[in-house]
C-alpha cells in the first residue's frame, strides 16, 4: 500500500508530539531528581562528569521507557482531539478516506515507537540500569546485595546445598546442609550451624558440623566444631544484587532464570514477570494508540481537555490492573505470563470495541 501525503502528515504529527512530550518530561524529571539528590552529591563530592554520564544518562532511559506507553496515549489524544476540534478528521472522512484507512499511519508510527521500546526494554535500558545502580552504590547507598533466605542450589551433578539464611556482608551462611544424592538415594549429608567464607585462602570454614556418610558397610557419622573444605561454589554464586533482574539484557536474564531453576530457587516468578513485561509494554503501544484515536476522533465540547481527562483516567486504570495482576503472579498462583498479558488482552478487546463504536 502506497502512503499518501495525509499519511505522512499524521505520522509526523504523532512522532513530533510524542518526542516533544518525552523531551519535556525528561527535562522536568531531571530537575526534580536533581533537587532531591543535590545535597547527597555535594556531601559525597561527586564529580560533575560522573553525575551527568554515570547517573543521568542512565537515569533518563529508565524513566522515559517506563512512561512511554502513557506518553504515547496522551500524545495521540492531544493531537487527534485538536484535529477533530478543527474538523480535520471530518474533512478526511468526507474526502473518501475510511476511518480504518485513517488508522494506518497511526499504527505505522505506533510500530516505530513500539520497536524502539522493545529494543530499549530488552537491551538498552538494562545496561543503563546497571550503570545507574553502580553509581548509586558507589556514591549514594551502602550495599547493593540482598540477604538470601532459604537458599537452595545444585552446585554440580547430584550435589545439593541449602542455607536457611545467608548474609552477604559477612559472607556467612546459617543452618547449612550439603547432600550427595544418586539415583534417589542419599549417600552423604553434612549439617552445620554456620558456614563462612575465608577470602584469603579461598575456602569455606564450617562450624559445629554433623556429617553422615551412607555406604555398603553402613553409616559413618562424624562431628566437630571446625572444618575447612572446598565446595564448588563461591559467595558470588549465592548473593543476589538488588534489582538484578533490571540490570540484565534479555539473553542474560533468560540464562539466569535457567540457573535459578537448576538450583531449585524460589522467587523465579519475579524474573519471569520482568521478562514478559519487556515485550508486553511494547505491545501496549498499539492498544493505547487505538484507544486514543477512538476516544479523541469525535468533535465534542471542551476540546482536547475532555479527551485528555478521559484518557488519563483510562490509562490509570490500565496501570492499576497491570500492577494488580502482577501481584497475583508474584504472591499468588497466577501464571507470570498471564499476569502480564491479561491487562493487554482486556484492554485490547476494549480497543476493538471503541474503534468499532467510533464515528465513521
Amino acid at each position: 500500500m502506497r502512503l499518501k501525503k495525509i499519511d505522512y502528515y499524521l505520522i509526523r504529527k504523532f512522532l513530533v508530539t510524542f518526542f516533544f512530550a518525552i523531551i519535556l518530561f525528561s527535562f522536568i524529571a531531571t530537575v526534580i531528581d536533581l533537587t532531591e539528590k543535590i545535597d547527597d552529591f555535594i556531601e559525597k563530592s561527586v564529580p560533575l562528569g560522573e553525575i551527568v554520564t554515570g547517573y543521568y544518562l542512565n537515569f533518563l532511559p529508565y524513566i522515559d521507557t517506563l512512561l512511554t506507553p502513557l506518553f504515547v496515549f496522551i500524545s495521540v489524544i492531544f493531537f487527534t482531539s485538536r484535529m477533530a476540534y478543527r474538523s480535520e478528521i471530518i474533512a478526511m472522512l468526507a474526502s473518501g478516506i475510511s476511518f480504518y484507512r485513517m488508522l494506518v499511519p497511526y499504527l505505522i508510527a505506533a510500530g516505530f515507537v513500539a520497536a524502539l521500546l522493545f529494543l530499549a526494554n530488552h537491551y538498552w535500558v538494562p545496561l543503563a540500569n546497571k550503570g545507574r545502580y553502580a553509581f548509586e552504590y558507589t556514591y549514594l547507598s551502602g550495599s547493593h546485595h540482598n540477604a538470601e533466605r532459604n537458599f537452595h542450589a545444585q552446585i554440580e551433578t547430584n550435589h545439593y546445598i541449602y542455607m536457611e539464611n545467608y548474609q552477604p556482608k559477612n559472607m556467612a551462611g546459617y543452618k547449612f546442609s550439603y547432600e550427595i544424592i544418586r539415583d534417589g538415594k542419599l549417600e552423604y549429608k553434612l549439617r552445620a550451624d554456620k558456614i563462612e567464607w575465608d577470602a584469603q585462602r579461598q575456602r569455606w570454614i564450617i562450624k559445629n558440623y554433623y556429617a553422615r556418610r551412607i555406604g555398603d558397610n553402613g553409616e559413618q557419622i562424624t562431628t566437630g566444631t571446625l572444618l575447612d573444605t572446598v565446595f564448588n561454589f563461591h559467595p558470588e554464586d549465592i548473593t543476589q544484587k538488588v534489582n538484578v533482574k533490571e540490570e540484565m539484557p534479555t539473553p542474560q536474564l533468560k540464562q539466569y532464570i535457567q540457573t535459578l531453576r537448576l538450583r531449585g530457587a524460589s522467587g523465579i516468578e519475579f524474573y519471569l514477570v520482568e521478562l514478559y513485561r519487556r515485550t508486553a509494554d511494547a505491545f501496549m503501544i498499539f492498544i493505547l494508540t487505538l484507544i486514543g484515536v477512538a476516544l479523541s476522533s469525535r468533535k465534542v465540547r471542551g476540546g482536547s481537555g475532555l479527551h485528555l481527562a478521559a484518557g488519563v483516567a483510562l490509562s490509570a486504570s490500565f496501570i492499576v490492573l497491570t500492577r494488580f495482576s502482577t501481584t497475583f503472579a508474584t504472591n499468588g498462583n497466577l501464571s507470570p505470563f498471564l499476569s502480564i498479558w491479561i491487562p493487554n488482552l482486556l484492554y485490547g478487546l476494549l480497543a476493538v470495541y471503541l474503534i468499532r463504536a467510533a464515528p465513521k
